[in-house]
């Protein structure tokens, strides 16, 4: 290889998260292609809940694309069927019941994901700040979807302003993304740019700064060099982490 090459930054990442008990960086999977359980701590139903299970599911999809097989898990306990209700309504994939699973085979580490001032278990912690205000009535008829970006919008540990405004926003650009996806699917494809995987993923691998990748999605957006192939496959290949649907109105009509 010619002495100026150079292997993509992406290539080197491995997703990286503060311990909340030591308050240092460290590899979320120590063995990259050993299991990994993500062990999300909700105690009941709640706004706050549902951004616990979101950052958990975050996780999931981050060391999956990582290469690192992972396995989430829920404890909780009360009000299970509300909270497996309302994080399917936002997206996030069934975790397993903590009480009818032991250690997995091949189990390699185990990230405890918990609400601020909530359940401190033995082990590595990621701590999630709460959603305020915590009301139901804020999110009575939204947008399951958009309500996952607003709660996903901060990082996990900065709290989250929930309103009506923050809820149009995440609707509002929603909307946008899909139309341009949809737009742009119907161009030649064209690879994800070295340049858009490489800032996503060294966002995301950052200790899960998902606003980080909502800005490099919206650099791909409107940048002019990108071929509008290019931006679809970015969207898609992002998507597989924020779980927003972005590629929802593909054949829609414009």
């Amino acid at each position: 290889m010619p002495a100026h090459a150079r292997v993509p930054a992406y290539a080197h990442l491995v997703l990286r998260i503060t311990d909340a008990r030591t308050r240092q960086s460290v590899d979320a999977a120590p063995a990259r292609r050993g299991l990994t359980r993500i062990e999300a701590h909700v105690p009941s139903f709640g706004i706050g809940a549902l951004r616990v299970l979101l950052v958990a599911d975050l996780l999931v999809r981050a060391l999956e694309l990582g290469g690192t097989p992972a396995w989430g898990v829920l404890t909780g306990e009360r009000e299970q069927s509300e909270l497996r209700a309302g994080s399917a309504a936002l997206g996030v994939r069934p975790f397993e019941d903590r009480r009818d699973v032991g250690s997995g085979l091949g189990e390699g580490q185990v990230v405890h994901v918990v609400a601020e001032g909530g359940a401190a278990p033995d082990g590595l912690r990621v701590v999630v700040a709460p959603v305020e205000p915590e009301e139901p009535a804020v999110t009575e008829g939204a947008d399951p979807t958009a309500l996952r970006l607003a709660l996903i919008s901060r990082r996990h540990g900065e709290p989250v302003r929930l309103d009506r405004a923050a809820l149009a926003d995440a609707h509002a650009t929603l909307v946008r993304w899909r139309q341009a996806v949809a737009a742009w699917a119907r161009q030649p494809s064209r690879p994800v740019p070295d340049e858009a995987r490489t800032r996503l993923r060294t966002a995301w691998e950052d200790d899960l700064d998902i606003p980080a990748v909502l800005q490099a999605l919206t650099w791909v957006e409107t940048s002019a060099d990108l071929p509008e192939g290019a931006r679809f496959e970015t969207y898609a290949y992002a998507d597989r982490l924020l779980g927003l649907e972005l590629t929802r109105d593909l054949g829609s009509p414009s």
